[in-house]
């Protein structure tokens, strides 16, 4: 039976194979990691009764798992899958029109070298990407400007210095993991850019020509989960300047007990500070090294207030509190039980709604709709 505090099941969508989820208005769009990939949009006006509108399919060995909605755009990411996908289609981004959501329409595709984008934010103008690109090694940071979405125009970029391998940089990762960019977020006039086990950094994009970094860290040397997301709070809590850091319990580099989130102080964003961790009790009882897949994957990037959902593979959903950064604390969670033919639930993503409605996406089952009084 499912678990839960705080929080209700309102109803399933049965879609296996979510990789990421994204409201808009009343309208759900869910990405697809898993065949058959592509795109599902979903009309949420009545969350107990959602209706399928559309789908945007894509060729084997590619996906679109991820799906960012505004200004009637949607930007969904395509990215090679394993190495039997027709070449001639490629990696990038697809841009549609979706002001009529039950028939998106596409804009334009926007081509990459190599395998293509990851995981990206968008603004409604502008998307700040992880594409694989020509002469790199590795993804890379890019910002594009999609003020004409017919007709994306690249307007800045950004890598670990040894990256650029067409331009003679030396490469000093020969024997450890191969830098990675996974996904920018931006807030004001900066850029908190996760890369795997690269760590994060926190980028001035004053300037969008040329980003600079300002502070970088890394703490894969000694905890061996790749860095996932870098949400930064808005808002200061308790006087302090505040960065949410979820490490992605997968990729491990030796076996671990599962990973957990960080909450660093970035009020001298020169020298980004840990000051608390949060793991879902009971999880890691003695730091005995545990299968992949069981603890952190990644925070909402929509929250409200202090209140911030998280997609915790094996466990679920789990809400916090992080008013006090110091020590944030668990308010709600819903686990739901594991679908047929499989030991645990995956939980990939979560994001919400003006109605503070959670959408929980499983990579095996679908989403799960859930209504919580802490939202």
């Amino acid at each position: 039976m499912a678990r839960s505090k705080n929080t209700r099941l309102v109803s399933h969508i049965d879609c296996p194979g979510g990789g990421q989820v994204w409201v808009d208005g009343r309208t759900l769009y869910i990405g697809h990691m898993r065949e058959p990939t592509g795109t599902t949009i979903v009309d949420v006006s009545d969350p107990k009764n959602p209706v399928q509108l559309a789908r945007v399919n894509l060729p084997p060995g590619w996906h679109s798992h991820k799906v960012r909605v505004a200004n009637d755009i949607m930007v969904v990411n395509h990215e090679r899958q394993g190495k039997d996908g027709d070449a001639s289609f490629g990696g990038g981004l697809g841009i549609y029109d979706v002001s009529r959501p039950a028939q998106p329409e596409l804009v334009c595709k926007w081509r990459t070298a190599g395998k293509g984008v990851h995981r990206y934010d968008f603004d409604g103008r502008y998307a700040y990407i992880s594409p694989t690109a020509e002469g790199y090694i590795g993804n890379i940071m890019m910002i594009l400007d999609l003020k004409d979405p017919a007709h994306p125009e690249e307007v800045g970029r950004w890598w670990i210095p040894g990256q650029w391998q067409a331009g003679g940089e030396p490469y000093p990762w020969d024997n450890g993991p191969a830098p990675r960019c996974h996904h920018p977020m931006r807030l004001g006039d900066r850029l908190y850019v996760s890369y795997w086990h690269h760590g994060y950094h926190i980028l001035d994009i004053a300037d969008m020509s040329k980003p600079k970094v300002l502070a970088s860290g890394n703490t894969s040397p000694a905890f061996p989960h790749p860095t996932h997301t870098c949400l930064p709070i808005p808002q200061a809590l308790k006087g302090r300047k505040v960065m949410v850091v979820a490490d992605e319990d997968v990729a491990k580099l030796w076996p671990s007990a599962p990973a957990f989130t960080w909450i660093y102080d970035i009020t001298n964003e020169r020298c980004p500070v840990p000051i608390s961790t949060f793991q879902v009790e009971g999880l890691d009882p003695d730091g005995a090294p545990q299968p992949p897949m069981m603890g952190c994957h990644q925070p909402s990037e929509r929250f409200k207030g202090t209140i911030i959902p998280f997609a915790w593979f094996a466990k679920g959903l789990r809400i916090l509190d992080i008013a006090d950064p110091f020590a944030p604390r668990e308010v709600a969670y819903y686990e739901a039980d594991a679908p047929s033919g499989f030991a645990l639930a995956s939980s990939n993503d979560v994001t919400i709604d003006d109605r503070g409605l959670c959408y929980l996406v499983d990579r095996q089952r679908g989403v799960d709709i859930i209504e919580t009084s802490v939202l």
